[in-house]
């Protein structure tokens, strides 16, 4: 085939980078695109993973799936644990808490919730009032049974897991199983076709590498989106003040190994802290800006937080490693026949683990409409620009109005709630929301990152006031309040009862895991493999009242966050 042949479609594609997004991308793509299609992933040999994105939302599930990798195989070899959403310590004054749950609160699509809670419920926190989650995330529970098969849930729930690891499962998986062509070298130069396209890459080893279609995913670095076609970084610095995290990996102690299913985000008076529990460890980390606070009292704030938090942890096990970071977004994400993904795309900082989510969207767009030649490529790149400029402004939205609404008084606070540092956007809903609680009304695209539910958690769980409407509750609504209402009761029992702890559960996952990889030792697990095994183990518990709250389904409608929460 000639070069002027293969420039009219698109079947080779050449993803430059590995990590997380490289190879999610290579996996997602292998396994959906056409046997015409070939997937080429060049990887450097000596830079590891950044490793420490370590929370995903639910739809990492929907995607896992997609890409032919069993859930059991991934939460043990992973050390994985089960995500149920975000909280929030000490935001504002007085011992502050509360939830933002990966479930929206029942009933949210046909009642004015916010309306429902205020005159029906007002003595109940708004986390509380039509939902479980938080209670059982209280209570330490899982989100599903040990006969609820892979990927199906009692509870919405993504995960946390080693980040290092799912980039060396998700390598194995492409490799073997789906036939993606792995090279390990750096990228010596970029060679321009006469089109301006990039027509092929070169290697320092001398490997040349022809693509139609090349996906950046080197972060910061951003080999192809910013060092060939010299793409500038939209900076965001003024709004988000976050430039620098510090982060450490804290081994569990015997008597404080409990697995909670929440990321903990902890306010400090420089930044926050993030504390993610895996199967076999903590990762801890602060993120903070270097305008309020050195790189060494980032150290400290982060060390004094484990040693309260854990007082079994040793001092010499305290090596922290530390990140620096320019908040931002590309000004533009797809230019001709490259697209980036991951940090050479964009990167605001880990608040509610947006990142992997960004780069699941980036390839779910891509493959719904993935270009058949050239000029169908100028009008799918033209959407997709469009599409995550607004992405990453709702992003930036979002995570702000964790600052904006927070009473603290060190300096970095008032800072973060500087009206000068508050986009326009958030400022107007702000002043609305006021007087109405957040509705799809205010968020105008078909597929927001963050729904109105995620506002509404974020708003009320941090005390803020919505007036109360207008309209008053029907009759029959005020019935459907009431039977919810009575239902979760019966439910949160059930629940409470039927639910293992995360610890049982991971504990089972990873016993079976074992005994069917020693049956089956000359071929690695399929997901139809950990259904069947799931499956005999649910008749020991098909009685279970929680398995009638259960669902089998592998793609969920159901989830907030377009599937993505």
């Amino acid at each position: 085939m000639s070069d002027k042949d293969s420039h009219g479609n698109m079947h080779r594609v050449v993803i430059v980078g590995g990590g997380t997004a490289g190879w999610l991308a290579a996996g997602v793509l292998a396994a959906k695109l056409s046997a015409k299609h070939t997937i080429t992933l060049i990887e450097s040999p000596n830079i590891p993973s950044i490793g420490v994105g370590e929370g995903s939302w639910p739809s990492l599930r929907d995607t896992l799936l997609d890409i032919g990798i069993s859930e059991t195989e991934f939460l043990t070899l992973c050390q994985g644990a089960f995500k149920q959403g975000s909280s929030f310590v000490n935001w504002r004054k007085g011992g502050h808490c509360y939830h933002h749950p990966f479930t929206v609160p029942i009933g949210y699509n046909e009642l004015d919730i916010h309306t429902c809670w205020q005159e029906l419920a007002p003595n109940t926190s708004y986390e509380d009032a039509f939902s479980l989650q938080a209670v059982m995330c209280r209570a330490d529970k899982a989100p599903k049974q040990v006969a609820t098969p892979d990927y199906a849930h009692v509870l919405n729930y993504g995960y946390h897991f080693d980040a290092t690891k799912l980039a060396e499962l998700l390598k194995k998986h492409c490799v073997s199983k789906l036939n993606v062509a792995h090279l390990v070298g750096h990228i010596a130069r970029v060679n321009p076709h006469p089109n301006g396209d990039i027509e092929s890459v070169l290697t320092e080893d001398g490997q040349k590498v022809v693509g139609d279609l090349f996906i950046d995913c080197s972060g910061s670095s951003g080999l192809l989106i910013k060092e060939h076609f010299n793409i500038p970084w939209v900076p965001v610095k003024q709004t988000m003040l976050n430039d620098r995290a510090v982060a450490l990996q804290v081994p569990y102690s015997d008597n404080d190994s409990v697995i909670k299913s929440t990321t903990v985000a902890t306010a400090q008076t420089c930044g926050w802290t993030w504390d993610i529990a895996l199967q076999h460890r903590r990762g801890v980390g602060l993120v903070y800006s270097s305008e309020y606070a050195s790189e060494e009292q980032a150290k400290q704030t982060l060390i004094d937080y484990v040693s309260e938090r854990y007082p079994g942890a040793q001092d010499a096990q305290f090596s922290c490693r530390t990140l620096s970071f320019e908040p931002g977004y590309r000004a533009q994400f797809w230019v001709r026949n490259c697209l980036s993904l991951g940090m050479s795309s964009g990167f605001v900082e880990p608040l509610e683990a947006s990142a992997i989510a960004m780069v699941e969207l980036g390839l779910r767009m891509l493959c719904e409409a993935y270009p058949q030649n050239k000029a169908h490529m100028e009008i799918v790149s033209k959407r997709y620009n469009k599409r995550f400029e607004y992405r990453w402004q709702r992003v930036i939205d979002f995570l702000k109005l964790h600052y904006v609404l927070s009473d603290r008084e060190e300096a970095y606070w008032l800072a973060q709630r500087n009206e000068a540092s508050i986009p326009d956007s958030l400022s107007g809903l702000l002043e609305l929301w006021k007087y109405q609680s957040p509705s799809r009304l205010d968020l105008i695209e078909n597929e927001e990152i963050f729904p109105s539910a995620s506002y509404q958690f974020v708003l009320y769980g941090m005390g803020f006031s919505t007036s109360s409407s207008a309209l008053r509750l029907s009759e029959e609504d005020k019935r459907k309040v009431l039977h919810i209402r009575e239902s979760l009761q019966q439910t949160k029992q059930q629940y409470l009862h039927g639910l293992p702890s995360n610890n049982a559960l991971l504990n089972d996952i990873a016993r079976r895991y074992n005994e069917l990889t020693n049956q089956h030792k000359h071929h690695p697990l399929s997901p139809s493999e950990s259904q069947a095994d799931q499956h005999i183990s649910s008749s020991t518990n098909n009685d279970s009242e929680v398995s009638k709250n259960s669902t089998s389904q592998k793609k969920d409608a159901s989830y907030d966050r377009i599937g993505f929460r």
